[in-house]
Protein backbone atom coordinates (compact mmCIF):
# COMPACT_ATOMS: atom_id res chain seq x y z
CA UNK A 1 0.00 0.00 0.00
CA UNK A 2 1.55 3.15 -1.23
CA UNK A 3 1.55 6.62 1.17
CA UNK A 4 -0.97 8.02 -0.44
CA UNK A 5 -3.57 4.83 -0.05
CA UNK A 6 -2.99 5.26 3.71
CA UNK A 7 -3.49 8.83 3.82
CA UNK A 8 -7.07 8.28 2.07
CA UNK A 9 -8.10 5.01 4.61
CA UNK A 10 -7.46 7.33 8.00
CA UNK A 11 -10.49 9.40 7.50
CA UNK A 12 -12.48 6.12 6.45
CA UNK A 13 -11.58 4.68 9.05
CA UNK A 14 -12.15 7.74 11.63
CA UNK A 15 -15.65 7.82 10.01
CA UNK A 16 -16.82 4.35 10.81
CA UNK A 17 -15.61 5.17 14.46
CA UNK A 18 -17.67 7.93 14.49
CA UNK A 19 -20.69 6.24 13.59
CA UNK A 20 -20.40 3.15 15.85
CA UNK A 21 -20.25 6.12 18.89
CA UNK A 22 -22.88 8.09 17.55
CA UNK A 23 -25.13 4.92 17.49
CA UNK A 24 -23.93 4.20 21.22
CA UNK A 25 -25.02 7.15 22.07
CA UNK A 26 -28.23 7.25 20.06
CA UNK A 27 -29.03 4.16 21.84
CA UNK A 28 -27.94 5.48 25.09
CA UNK A 29 -30.28 8.31 24.85
CA UNK A 30 -33.03 5.80 23.82
CA UNK A 31 -32.60 4.07 26.83
CA UNK A 32 -32.92 6.78 29.27
CA UNK A 33 -35.91 7.94 27.54
CA UNK A 34 -37.81 4.88 28.41
CA UNK A 35 -36.35 4.15 31.74
CA UNK A 36 -38.90 4.26 34.39
CA UNK A 37 -39.06 7.23 36.54
CA UNK A 38 -37.69 7.28 40.36
CA UNK A 39 -40.36 6.79 41.98
CA UNK A 40 -42.01 9.96 44.32
CA UNK A 41 -42.03 9.58 47.87
CA UNK A 42 -45.34 9.16 49.80
CA UNK A 43 -45.84 11.55 52.47
CA UNK A 44 -48.27 10.84 55.58
CA UNK A 45 -48.97 14.48 57.42
CA UNK A 46 -49.62 13.93 61.28
CA UNK A 47 -50.78 16.26 63.50
CA UNK A 48 -50.15 16.41 67.05
CA UNK A 49 -50.35 18.49 70.30
CA UNK A 50 -46.43 17.21 71.17
CA UNK A 51 -43.54 19.55 71.20
CA UNK A 52 -40.96 18.30 68.35
CA UNK A 53 -38.25 18.51 71.58
CA UNK A 54 -40.42 16.41 73.58
CA UNK A 55 -39.98 12.77 74.68
CA UNK A 56 -43.04 12.11 72.34
CA UNK A 57 -41.68 14.50 69.48
CA UNK A 58 -38.36 12.85 69.68
CA UNK A 59 -39.74 9.34 68.98
CA UNK A 60 -41.46 10.36 66.31
CA UNK A 61 -38.55 11.80 64.22
CA UNK A 62 -36.92 8.46 65.01
CA UNK A 63 -39.79 6.81 63.77
CA UNK A 64 -40.00 8.99 60.83
CA UNK A 65 -35.98 8.14 60.42
CA UNK A 66 -37.20 4.54 60.62
CA UNK A 67 -39.60 4.24 58.57
CA UNK A 68 -37.72 6.46 56.01
CA UNK A 69 -34.55 4.78 55.93
CA UNK A 70 -36.76 1.20 55.54
CA UNK A 71 -38.21 2.14 52.13
CA UNK A 72 -35.47 4.52 50.83
CA UNK A 73 -37.56 7.33 51.10
CA UNK A 74 -40.21 5.95 49.10
CA UNK A 75 -42.59 6.53 52.53
CA UNK A 76 -42.05 9.58 54.89
CA UNK A 77 -43.53 11.25 57.49
CA UNK A 78 -44.52 14.92 57.87
CA UNK A 79 -45.07 15.88 61.74
CA UNK A 80 -47.15 18.96 62.20
CA UNK A 81 -45.77 19.68 65.66
CA UNK A 82 -47.36 21.88 68.86
CA UNK A 83 -50.70 22.06 67.69
CA UNK A 84 -50.10 23.48 64.18
CA UNK A 85 -52.47 21.31 62.86
CA UNK A 86 -55.12 22.63 65.73
CA UNK A 87 -56.70 20.48 68.54
CA UNK A 88 -57.53 16.87 68.50
CA UNK A 89 -60.77 17.58 67.73
CA UNK A 90 -60.05 19.63 64.19
CA UNK A 91 -57.13 16.67 63.37
CA UNK A 92 -59.71 14.16 63.53
CA UNK A 93 -61.87 16.38 61.31
CA UNK A 94 -58.97 17.26 59.21
CA UNK A 95 -58.36 13.12 58.75
CA UNK A 96 -61.96 12.73 57.83
CA UNK A 97 -61.20 15.77 55.05
CA UNK A 98 -58.47 14.16 54.22
CA UNK A 99 -56.51 17.22 54.67
CA UNK A 100 -54.34 15.16 57.43
CA UNK A 101 -53.54 11.58 56.71
CA UNK A 102 -52.89 10.94 60.39
CA UNK A 103 -52.73 11.79 64.22
CA UNK A 104 -50.78 11.13 67.45
CA UNK A 105 -53.73 11.84 69.88
CA UNK A 106 -54.72 11.55 73.43
CA UNK A 107 -57.75 9.28 74.23
CA UNK A 108 -60.23 12.49 74.08
CA UNK A 109 -59.00 12.87 70.35
CA UNK A 110 -59.50 9.29 69.87
CA UNK A 111 -63.24 9.60 70.98
CA UNK A 112 -63.45 11.94 68.31
CA UNK A 113 -63.68 9.39 65.77
CA UNK A 114 -67.04 8.25 67.14
CA UNK A 115 -65.71 5.66 69.34
CA UNK A 116 -66.51 7.22 72.79
CA UNK A 117 -65.84 3.66 74.55
CA UNK A 118 -62.47 4.58 74.11
CA UNK A 119 -62.45 6.72 77.05
CA UNK A 120 -63.20 3.91 79.48
CA UNK A 121 -59.94 3.13 79.73
CA UNK A 122 -59.16 6.57 82.00
CA UNK A 123 -62.47 6.82 83.56
CA UNK A 124 -61.53 8.70 87.38
CA UNK A 125 -60.69 6.29 89.68
CA UNK A 126 -61.00 2.63 87.75
CA UNK A 127 -58.14 1.51 87.12
CA UNK A 128 -55.50 0.85 89.76
CA UNK A 129 -52.06 -0.06 87.96
CA UNK A 130 -50.88 0.66 84.66
CA UNK A 131 -50.23 -3.69 84.59
CA UNK A 132 -54.46 -3.62 84.88
CA UNK A 133 -54.78 -1.28 82.40
CA UNK A 134 -52.68 -3.11 79.84
CA UNK A 135 -54.29 -6.25 80.45
CA UNK A 136 -57.57 -4.47 79.35
CA UNK A 137 -56.67 -3.04 76.56
CA UNK A 138 -54.74 -6.04 75.05
CA UNK A 139 -57.65 -7.84 75.89
CA UNK A 140 -59.77 -5.85 73.93
CA UNK A 141 -57.63 -4.58 71.34
CA UNK A 142 -59.04 -6.62 68.29
CA UNK A 143 -62.71 -5.38 69.14
CA UNK A 144 -61.56 -1.55 69.40
CA UNK A 145 -59.96 -1.90 66.31
CA UNK A 146 -62.58 -3.21 64.50
CA UNK A 147 -64.66 -0.10 65.71
CA UNK A 148 -62.13 2.58 64.81
CA UNK A 149 -61.77 0.91 61.33
CA UNK A 150 -65.91 0.85 61.08
CA UNK A 151 -65.26 4.83 61.52
CA UNK A 152 -62.33 4.86 58.70
CA UNK A 153 -59.36 4.75 60.99
CA UNK A 154 -56.78 2.27 61.34
CA UNK A 155 -54.48 2.31 64.86
CA UNK A 156 -50.86 2.39 63.79
CA UNK A 157 -49.79 2.09 67.48
CA UNK A 158 -51.20 2.79 70.88
CA UNK A 159 -49.30 5.13 73.82
CA UNK A 160 -49.52 6.64 77.37
CA UNK A 161 -49.57 10.08 78.49
CA UNK A 162 -48.82 9.02 82.19
CA UNK A 163 -50.39 9.05 85.41
CA UNK A 164 -53.15 11.88 85.95
CA UNK A 165 -52.61 13.92 89.22
CA UNK A 166 -54.85 16.67 90.68
CA UNK A 167 -52.20 19.83 90.63
CA UNK A 168 -53.97 23.18 91.91
CA UNK A 169 -52.49 26.81 92.81
CA UNK A 170 -53.18 28.21 96.30
CA UNK A 171 -55.34 25.28 97.94
CA UNK A 172 -55.30 21.54 98.47
CA UNK A 173 -58.60 19.29 97.01
CA UNK A 174 -59.65 16.56 99.67
CA UNK A 175 -63.53 16.68 99.18
CA UNK A 176 -64.78 17.17 96.04
CA UNK A 177 -66.65 20.53 97.71
CA UNK A 178 -63.32 21.97 97.43
CA UNK A 179 -63.75 22.64 93.99
CA UNK A 180 -66.98 25.12 94.04
CA UNK A 181 -65.89 28.56 93.32
CA UNK A 182 -63.00 27.63 91.87
CA UNK A 183 -61.22 27.89 88.26
CA UNK A 184 -61.68 24.60 86.45
CA UNK A 185 -61.52 23.59 83.13
CA UNK A 186 -62.31 20.70 80.96
CA UNK A 187 -61.60 20.53 77.40
CA UNK A 188 -63.26 20.68 74.50
CA UNK A 189 -64.92 17.08 73.61
CA UNK A 190 -64.85 15.77 77.04
CA UNK A 191 -67.82 14.33 78.06
CA UNK A 192 -66.89 13.20 81.21
CA UNK A 193 -65.55 15.95 83.33
CA UNK A 194 -68.15 18.30 82.82
CA UNK A 195 -70.83 15.45 84.20
CA UNK A 196 -68.33 15.33 87.05
CA UNK A 197 -68.59 19.02 87.76
CA UNK A 198 -72.52 19.38 87.50
CA UNK A 199 -72.57 16.68 90.18
CA UNK A 200 -70.26 18.35 92.94
CA UNK A 201 -72.20 21.46 91.92
CA UNK A 202 -71.49 25.29 92.46
CA UNK A 203 -68.84 25.19 89.78
CA UNK A 204 -68.73 27.01 86.16
CA UNK A 205 -65.98 25.02 83.96
CA UNK A 206 -63.96 26.61 81.36
CA UNK A 207 -63.90 25.20 78.08
CA UNK A 208 -60.38 25.62 76.92
CA UNK A 209 -58.17 24.01 74.59
CA UNK A 210 -54.67 22.84 75.49
CA UNK A 211 -52.94 25.98 74.16
CA UNK A 212 -55.08 28.29 76.59
CA UNK A 213 -54.29 26.63 79.02
CA UNK A 214 -50.95 28.23 80.25
CA UNK A 215 -52.38 31.49 79.93
CA UNK A 216 -54.99 30.36 81.73
CA UNK A 217 -53.07 29.44 84.87
CA UNK A 218 -50.51 32.79 84.33
CA UNK A 219 -53.85 34.92 84.75
CA UNK A 220 -55.29 33.04 87.66
CA UNK A 221 -58.78 32.38 85.75
CA UNK A 222 -57.69 28.27 85.76
CA UNK A 223 -56.27 26.90 89.16
CA UNK A 224 -56.82 23.49 89.06
CA UNK A 225 -55.38 21.00 86.48
CA UNK A 226 -55.64 17.24 86.17
CA UNK A 227 -52.80 15.96 84.10
CA UNK A 228 -49.91 13.61 84.06
CA UNK A 229 -46.75 15.00 85.64
CA UNK A 230 -44.59 15.03 82.30
CA UNK A 231 -47.69 17.07 80.80
CA UNK A 232 -47.54 19.94 83.09
CA UNK A 233 -44.19 20.01 83.09
CA UNK A 234 -43.79 19.46 79.22
CA UNK A 235 -46.51 22.17 78.23
CA UNK A 236 -44.82 24.52 81.33
CA UNK A 237 -47.92 24.20 83.56
CA UNK A 238 -45.79 22.96 86.48
CA UNK A 239 -44.60 26.24 86.56
CA UNK A 240 -47.87 27.85 88.48
CA UNK A 241 -48.79 24.69 90.64
CA UNK A 242 -47.97 24.91 94.13
CA UNK A 243 -49.84 21.62 95.38
CA UNK A 244 -50.18 18.42 93.97
CA UNK A 245 -52.11 15.38 95.19
CA UNK A 246 -50.42 12.04 95.44
CA UNK A 247 -53.32 10.22 94.12
CA UNK A 248 -53.54 9.46 90.55
CA UNK A 249 -56.85 9.91 89.44
CA UNK A 250 -56.56 8.30 86.03
CA UNK A 251 -53.87 6.45 83.45
CA UNK A 252 -54.21 8.80 80.62
CA UNK A 253 -53.59 7.01 77.10
CA UNK A 254 -53.60 7.82 73.56
CA UNK A 255 -52.84 6.34 70.22
CA UNK A 256 -51.71 7.16 66.57
CA UNK A 257 -54.38 6.62 64.18
CA UNK A 258 -54.40 7.32 60.54
CA UNK A 259 -56.94 7.22 57.68
CA UNK A 260 -57.50 3.84 57.15
CA UNK A 261 -58.26 4.30 52.88
CA UNK A 262 -55.22 6.27 53.27
CA UNK A 263 -53.18 3.38 54.66
CA UNK A 264 -55.16 1.23 52.43
CA UNK A 265 -54.05 2.74 49.12
CA UNK A 266 -50.12 1.93 50.67
CA UNK A 267 -48.50 -0.42 48.33
CA UNK A 268 -47.95 -4.08 50.63
CA UNK A 269 -44.22 -3.06 51.37
CA UNK A 270 -44.68 0.40 52.71
CA UNK A 271 -48.00 -0.56 54.67
CA UNK A 272 -45.77 -3.32 56.06
CA UNK A 273 -43.03 -1.41 57.28
CA UNK A 274 -45.60 1.46 58.97
CA UNK A 275 -47.22 -1.48 60.65
CA UNK A 276 -44.30 -3.18 61.87
CA UNK A 277 -42.10 0.32 62.62
CA UNK A 278 -45.41 1.80 64.54
CA UNK A 279 -45.70 -1.21 66.64
CA UNK A 280 -41.96 -0.98 67.83
CA UNK A 281 -42.74 2.63 68.72
CA UNK A 282 -45.55 2.27 70.59
CA UNK A 283 -43.58 -0.30 72.56
CA UNK A 284 -40.61 2.15 72.95
CA UNK A 285 -43.06 5.31 73.86
CA UNK A 286 -44.77 3.06 76.59
CA UNK A 287 -41.47 2.37 78.21
CA UNK A 288 -40.49 5.71 78.37
CA UNK A 289 -42.92 7.84 78.98
CA UNK A 290 -43.87 5.78 82.34
CA UNK A 291 -40.53 6.18 83.22
CA UNK A 292 -40.41 10.11 82.67
CA UNK A 293 -43.64 10.91 83.72
CA UNK A 294 -42.52 8.93 87.26
CA UNK A 295 -39.11 10.99 87.72
CA UNK A 296 -41.71 14.17 86.83
CA UNK A 297 -43.87 13.58 89.40
CA UNK A 298 -41.06 12.77 91.81
CA UNK A 299 -39.57 16.20 90.67
CA UNK A 300 -43.16 18.18 91.43
CA UNK A 301 -43.58 15.83 94.99
CA UNK A 302 -40.17 17.92 96.06
CA UNK A 303 -41.00 21.27 95.10
CA UNK A 304 -44.21 21.02 95.49
CA UNK A 305 -46.62 20.81 98.41
CA UNK A 306 -47.53 17.05 97.89
CA UNK A 307 -50.68 15.34 100.68
CA UNK A 308 -52.34 12.47 100.29
CA UNK A 309 -56.22 11.82 100.52
CA UNK A 310 -57.77 9.35 103.66
CA UNK A 311 -59.59 6.59 103.19
CA UNK A 312 -62.64 8.72 103.96
CA UNK A 313 -61.95 11.14 101.53
CA UNK A 314 -61.17 8.34 99.00
CA UNK A 315 -64.45 7.27 99.17
CA UNK A 316 -66.38 10.72 99.15
CA UNK A 317 -64.33 10.85 95.50
CA UNK A 318 -65.16 7.00 94.49
CA UNK A 319 -68.77 7.94 95.32
CA UNK A 320 -68.96 10.32 92.98
CA UNK A 321 -67.31 8.75 90.12
CA UNK A 322 -69.26 5.67 90.54
CA UNK A 323 -72.40 8.35 90.51
CA UNK A 324 -71.33 10.22 87.19
CA UNK A 325 -70.17 6.47 85.76
CA UNK A 326 -73.54 4.99 86.13
CA UNK A 327 -74.96 8.07 84.21
CA UNK A 328 -72.75 8.11 81.25
CA UNK A 329 -72.98 4.11 80.97
CA UNK A 330 -75.72 3.28 77.97
CA UNK A 331 -75.12 7.17 76.92
CA UNK A 332 -71.84 7.85 76.32
CA UNK A 333 -70.73 4.46 76.88
CA UNK A 334 -72.37 1.26 75.36
CA UNK A 335 -73.51 -0.58 78.04
CA UNK A 336 -71.91 -3.65 76.87
CA UNK A 337 -68.14 -2.75 76.50
CA UNK A 338 -68.78 -0.22 79.66
CA UNK A 339 -69.31 -3.61 81.89
CA UNK A 340 -66.42 -5.69 80.02
CA UNK A 341 -64.07 -2.97 80.63
CA UNK A 342 -65.41 -2.64 84.31
CA UNK A 343 -64.78 -6.41 84.66
CA UNK A 344 -61.23 -6.12 83.41
CA UNK A 345 -60.35 -3.64 85.78
CA UNK A 346 -60.76 -5.45 88.28
CA UNK A 347 -61.09 -2.80 91.05
CA UNK A 348 -63.13 -4.18 94.11
CA UNK A 349 -64.20 -0.64 94.97
CA UNK A 350 -66.04 -0.28 91.69
CA UNK A 351 -69.30 -1.82 91.36
CA UNK A 352 -69.71 -4.44 88.69
CA UNK A 353 -73.40 -3.95 88.24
Amino acid sequence: MGDDDELHSVPAMRGDAARKILSVVALAIGLLGHAPPARAATVFKIGTLAPGDSPWGKEFKRLAADISGDTNGELELDFQWNGQAGDEVLMVQKIRAGQLDAAAITALGLAQTGVTDVLLFQLPGLFTTWAKLDAARETLKAEFDHMFEAKGFTVLGWGDVGAAKTMTAGFEVHHPVDLKGKGVFFLPGDPIGPRVYSAIGGITPHSLGVAEILPALSNGSVNEVVAPALVAEQLQWASRITHINTETLAFAIGAVIASTPRVQALPPKLKEVMARRGRESSERLTRLVRNLDAQAFARMKAKKTAYANSEAERAEWRDLFVHVCRQLRGTVFSAEMFDKVVRLADNPMVPKD
